[in-house]
């Protein structure tokens, strides 16, 4: 193909592409309300009360004013201070409710702008592992938007967003150290301790993106010793910027971990067999009926469900209200849709993750190697520290489990596969071809699930 015509190609798919992604986000900023997301009324309960947590004296634990005490602030700043704004300087009937509704669509629109920037960093990531000239390669940004879970943590009040965010930045800043053999400033030292700080003030799921680091240190060759102290530097200001908060946790309620469920001892028999492997029927129903309660704390096909589909019904449709959701009788039928020509894109992640994987013990061969080790690493610790708490705080109806908990996890498995992507461009165009047009016919068919259904714009 004439090297022109293929570059005007690209650009047209990747901006037709993206400007679904952006009528997407929009469309679910007019459409969505975050008092319906998971545990919504306990998150706006921390937006309401955040002053009274963080700033004003009082001898009340945390507890009291939501149940989400024990997660980290930085998702609530935004809303809080569009909160506050509102209620003083607002004239509103029924000011509590309005106001709510306004910081909701806010927070929204900022997420909405995270979740776009993350994507652009993304880009800059395979940009500057193969030293491409433009970040308009429409592949990458295919592979990790196609997700579902993707719309429904932007439009929720949660923290993931903010650690898809600053963990896109960290691993372009990563890449550039592995680049540079290790190489650093005190600027970069700086910049990576800020970054480690706030995502520790973000989610305790992002812990589990650090391990991956301390790891990779057993493979470093050249640079082994920059690399260690560029860690402990960095570490040590993350954890003077985020250790105030798990102290207090400490002070308070006793642990760094604090929960608002009690974990029992960890035991593999906390969870009954069909945790672990699901049962021939809930397989079936994956691909015919995937919405609750129809797995009953089933892993695998909450989690393929959830993160396709809707399986909880927080997003495209609601179980909780079924005034408010649209097409409950029929939405079963297309998520089951959606679920089977899903099946042919996780294969292939699941692929790319074990081909690249397969690589880890090989002698390092560029720099850039080292970064595709760390995505592994970190895949596999978030799954195995997931894992770890689904089984140390086990429920019946598994409502823990939920694919926005890890979507680090799902964005890192992407990346990686966008990489092997790429490197399958040059060696296989036809095979690169009818993949890249599968995930696109996929995109088109899932597209509506990606989409909040639950209220028209008032």
């Amino acid at each position: 193909m004439n090297l022109k015509i293929e570059k005007a190609l690209n650009f047209y798919i990747f901006f037709v592409l993206l400007s679904s992604i952006i009528y997407l986000l929009i469309y679910n900023l007019l459409h969505y309300d975050q008092i319906f997301g998971y545990d919504g009324e306990a998150h706006h309960d921390y937006v309401q009360n955040f002053l009274n947590i963080y700033l004003y004296n009082n001898d009340q634990p945390s507890s009291i004013f939501t149940r989400e005490f024990f997660s980290p602030p930085l998702p609530y700043v935004f809303p809080t201070i569009i909160n506050e704004l509102c209620k003083r300087y607002v004239e509103i009937e029924n000011l509590f409710e309005s106001c709510r509704e306004i910081y909701s669509f806010g927070t929204i629109f900022f997420q909405s702008i995270l979740y776009l920037l993350t994507l652009f960093v993304y880009l800059k990531i395979v940009k500057l592992f193969f030293n491409y000239k433009s970040v308009f390669h429409f592949s990458t940004l295919l592979l990790l938007s196609i997700f579902t879970i993707n719309y429904k943590t932007v439009v929720m009040l949660r923290g993931e967003i903010y650690i898809l965010f600053l963990n896109s930045i960290i691993l372009y800043l990563f890449l550039k150290l592995c680049k540079s053999q290790f190489q650093y400033t005190k600027r970069d030292i700086f910049i990576f301790g800020l970054l480690i700080g706030l995502l520790a003030l973000s989610r305790q799921w992002a812990f589990l993106l650090f391990p991956g680091y301390i790891t990779l240190l057993a493979l470093i060759k050249r640079g082994k010793k920059n690399y260690f102290f560029f860690m402990v530097y960095s570490s040590l200001i993350g954890f003077l910027i985020s250790s105030w908060f798990y102290f207090d946790l400490y002070f308070e309620y006793g642990t760094f971990t604090a929960f608002n469920e009690t974990a029992i001892k960890f035991s593999f028999s906390n969870q009954p067999r069909s945790f672990y492997i699901p049962t021939n029927e809930s397989l079936i129903t994956l691909f015919k009926k995937p919405i609750r309660p129809n797995f009953d704390n089933q892993l695998v096909p909450i989690l393929y469900a959830d993160l396709w589909g809707d399986y909880w019904g927080y997003f495209s449709f609601t179980s909780r209200d079924l005034g408010s959701g649209r097409n409950q009788v029929y939405i079963g039928d297309y998520l089951a849709r959606v679920n089977i020509v899903s099946l042919l894109p996780t294969i292939f992640y699941i692929l790319t993750f074990i081909f690249t994987a397969k690589n880890i013990f090989k002698n390092v061969l560029n720099n850039e190697d080292y970064f595709l080790h760390y995505l592994i690493f970190s895949v596999l610790f978030s799954f195995i520290g997931y894992f770890i708490f689904l089984i140390s705080y086990p429920v019946e109806s598994g409502d823990t489990i939920k694919s926005s908990y890890i979507i680090q996890m799902f964005h890192m498995i992407g990346l990686i596969s966008s990489i092997y992507l790429e490197k399958l461009k040059n060696k296989n165009l036809a095979l690169y071809s009818f993949i890249i047009f599968y995930f696109c016919s996929v995109y088109i068919h899932n597209f509506s699930a990606m989409m909040s259904h639950f209220r028209s714009i008032k």
